[in-house]
């Protein structure tokens, strides 16, 4: 299932950082990571991903550096800072409220009375 684009341009800054949490890794990598972590159901492209990823490094809560991969090419290694830790756990909070919120709202895991 593909999701409309103004709902998951919400989340994906926590989806990146989450998976940058796990350590450093390049845009094509971080891409793939997060299709295999979420079974393929978010999708961040090239055209969504990296204007994300300078947004993320602008507000300091990512780093990149630019550094040569195996293969002898440089890639643009991101990992996430302090400040991304920190804004990551402020993030997966408000997300658990609004998980909780939503079961409510529709039902999921509600036993009928």
């Amino acid at each position: 299932m593909k999701f409309e684009s103004q709902l998951l341009k919400g989340i994906a800054p926590a989806v990146v950082l989450e998976i940058l949490s796990r350590g450093p890794m390049y845009g094509y990598e971080l891409s793939q990571a997060i299709e295999q972590r979420s079974s393929e159901i978010l999708t961040l492209g090239k055209g969504t991903l990296y204007p994300l990823l300078y947004n993320l490094e602008a507000k300091k809560l990512v780093k990149g550096k630019w550094e040569d991969s195996p293969s002898g090419r440089k890639r643009r290694y991101y990992s996430i800072t302090s400040k991304g830790k920190e804004q990551l756990a402020a993030q997966k909070a408000q997300l658990k409220e609004l998980a909780a919120g939503l079961k409510f709202v529709f039902g999921f895991g509600v036993v009928p009375a």
